[in-house]
């Protein structure tokens, strides 16, 4: 396999949101969508070949090359091609924790497998310092920072799902989150919707929202907005 070898470098390091394709399902209306917000390219492994259907050159190719066709490899230039050998996190992680940019838009991480549909959302909260959402046909889906606001037209669904113990506070949501002791198995938060505009202050990176994705500008908004709290590194365990 070719490529340069890296082990913990930063790779890509942007001023702007970076779009980052999965090997799942990927629709080009999506895709299309995330790059008009984020325009420029990372592929995950053998997503190098998705891009390349979708017509897309990536500018930058991150895994441990178990996936990626031959072909695809000689398609795109050495420079671009980055192996990272170890097999104790997936290419996603991979890929999150050598991109550093003000948000990350993953396509093609949902849709698919369930399994690497999970793996995906623990790669989330592993690596909750990199904000990062995942954009599907129909939803997207994000960890909630330690303080989030936006703007959404009331009646929007706004569904939480804790992936382990967290409380938190909200205003703007139909049913408040404010002295609730949310844990998988336990209690959860899914189907509330939007009453006002939404603040929502929560005490550990393990709370997702899934929202729909029509409103994708607008929480890209609230991710990279200057006062939009930020998660410290996540100890690995």
């Amino acid at each position: 396999m070719g490529g340069k070898s890296i082990v913990n470098a930063a790779i890509v390091d942007e001023s702007g949101p970076v779009t980052l394709i999965g090997c799942g399902s990927v629709k080009g209306s999506v895709l299309r969508r995330a790059i008009v917000q984020a325009p420029v390219v990372v592929a995950a492994d053998g997503a190098a070949q998705v891009a390349l259907d979708h017509g897309i050159m990536p500018d930058a190719v991150i895994g441990d090359f178990d996936s990626i066709p031959e072909a695809a490899q000689d398609s795109i230039p050495q420079a671009r091609l980055y192996r990272i050998a170890e097999q104790d996190s997936t290419d996603f992680e991979k890929c999150l924790r050598n991109i550093r940019a003000p948000l990350v838009i993953g396509v093609g991480f949902g849709g698919g497998r369930v399994d690497h549909q999970l793996a995906a959302f623990h790669g989330l909260m592993r690596h909750a310092d990199r904000p990062c959402l995942l954009l599907g046909k129909r939803d997207l889906v994000f960890i909630v920072p330690p303080a989030f606001h936006l703007s959404l037209p009331q009646g929007s669904r706004f569904s939480l799902f804790p992936l382990g113990e967290v409380r938190a506070r909200s205003r703007g949501l139909r049913w408040p989150l404010d002295g609730i002791a949310f844990a998988p198995g336990s209690r959860i938060g899914t189907s509330n919707a939007v009453s006002g505009p939404v603040k929502i202050e929560v005490n550990a990176p393990a709370m997702l929202a899934i929202l729909p994705a029509r409103t994708l500008e607008a929480v890209i908004a609230g991710l990279t907005a200057d006062d939009a709290g930020r998660w410290p590194c996540v100890p690995s365990s």
